[in-house]
């Protein structure tokens, strides 16, 4: 269920009295940016982590988002206009009203901030590879557009055959992520993951495990390129996302894990937990 308010273009509008053109350059050709923050106890989390990147996404695509304090404005406003206490709270930024055809036009991005309650999320995910690719050497890699039929048709693939989210690899051959989460494997004690040059987008909370949780416990961590079958030959794995916090990877393929949640993803989901309680933006 959507908020009954949110924020379109400096105004907080009711739900269903908020427009956009019908030539907007993210309906048309989906020229756009976003982020989605997890919210506990009516804060976003990690705010300052995720407006850095929705700027490095903005521009890589050449557009120019509002400044952090409007959009935490604009997010608080959403936040307390829906009384959310805790959910998910989602930032969008498009080229605006545009010509037809991939042209942008010359007017300000449409921006838009909205808000929703969680659906709560099994204790672990099934997960399998999909026959499409990651183009790590996309104009697009790594940041967080708003053009998402790939994941939409990779997510329906996986729902097909049992599953509840869908790994890509790249061209390379090697393991990349899933359709809105980061992955990592567990061998031998060693935590891994996709280098940012696999073609990855980089998580917030990937990062947050990899420079917090994992040093915290001292548990070893690599950014290396993985083989495709790295999840399935794993003693454990897990997705991680700002929605899915730490998810423990069940089935890979059909196949199961040793273990779902292992000891290494219960312990970094126990820091997580912990990082969150204790510090709303690191």
């Amino acid at each position: 269920m959507t908020g009954s308010v949110v924020w379109l273009d400096e105004q907080l509008l009711p739900t269903d009295e908020a427009r956009i053109s019908p030539f907007d350059h993210g309906l048309m050709v989906g020229d756009g940016v976003f982020e989605t923050l997890r919210v506990y106890d009516r804060v976003p989390f990690a705010w300052t982590r995720h407006y850095d990147r929705l700027c490095r996404s903005a521009g890589g695509l050449g557009l120019t988002p509002p400044t952090g304090d409007a959009l935490r404005a604009a997010a608080d406003a959403v936040l307390a206009g829906n009384q959310l206490t805790d959910g998910r709270l989602r930032i969008t930024v498009t080229g605006g009203p545009s010509p037809l055809g991939s042209e942008r036009g010359t007017v300000d991005p449409t921006v838009i901030v909205a808000a929703a309650p969680m659906r709560p999320l099994p204790p672990s995910v099934s997960v399998v590879r999909v026959p499409w690719t990651r183009n790590e050497g996309s104009a697009v890699a790594g940041l967080k557009t708003i053009s998402y039929a790939e994941n939409v048709r990779a997510l329906a693939f996986a729902l097909e055959r049992g599953a509840s989210e869908a790994i890509f690899c790249n061209t390379r051959g090697e393991l990349c992520e899933a359709t809105g989460s980061n992955v990592f494997a567990v061998q031998d004690g060693t935590l891994r993951t996709p280098p940012e040059d696999a073609g990855c987008l980089l998580g917030v909370t990937r990062a947050l495990l990899l420079e917090e949780c994992a040093k915290a416990l001292d548990i070893p961590a690599d950014e290396v390129p993985l083989a495709p079958g790295a999840l399935a030959e794993a003693d454990e794995a897990f997705l991680t996302s700002s929605t899915r916090e730490v998810q423990p990877i069940s089935h890979v393929d059909g196949a199961a894990l040793p273990a779902a949640p292992g000891p290494t993803t219960a312990a970094l989901a126990a820091a997580f937990t912990e990082l969150v309680r204790h510090d709303p933006d690191p």
